[in-house]
């Protein structure tokens, strides 16, 4: 779950990433313009939002404000070596990556903030 520019375009991502024989990495993404949460409410930025992941052992879904932005297929997700990356346990990782892709972080203006109001986690039983 990400926001920078793709194609130059400012973007939302919903993506997962797993081992691919040939390539970086194989990935199930979805890109949403920012225009287009833009579009539905002009003071979408200046607002906080809703980032939910449902993780289950057969899907991934990825929803940002209760809109569905991506569905993953855990049968899908399995590296050569057959080992499935999501049948794992994980941690939360949340960052501010200024630069990333091998960008320049020269033009930022610092400091910057990343806010973030609560992170809540539950598992079933």
């Amino acid at each position: 779950m990400e926001y920078y520019l793709s194609d130059g375009e400012p973007t939302i991502l919903a993506n997962a990433a797993w081992a691919h024989p040939d390539k970086r990495a194989n990935w199930d993404e979805s890109k949403i313009s920012f225009s287009d949460f833009l579009e539905k409410d002009p003071d979408w930025p200046a607002k906080f939002h809703v980032w939910k992941l449902d993780w289950t052992e057969d899907h991934i879904k990825l929803y940002l404000d209760d809109e569905l932005l991506n569905e993953v297929d855990l049968q899908k997700t399995v590296n050569p070596d057959g080992f499935n990356p999501f049948h794992q346990p994980h941690y939360i990782l949340l960052n501010l990556a200024i630069g990333g892709n091998g960008g320049d972080p020269s033009g930022t203006l610092f400091p910057k903030q990343y806010v973030v109001d609560y992170v809540r986690v539950y598992q079933a039983d």
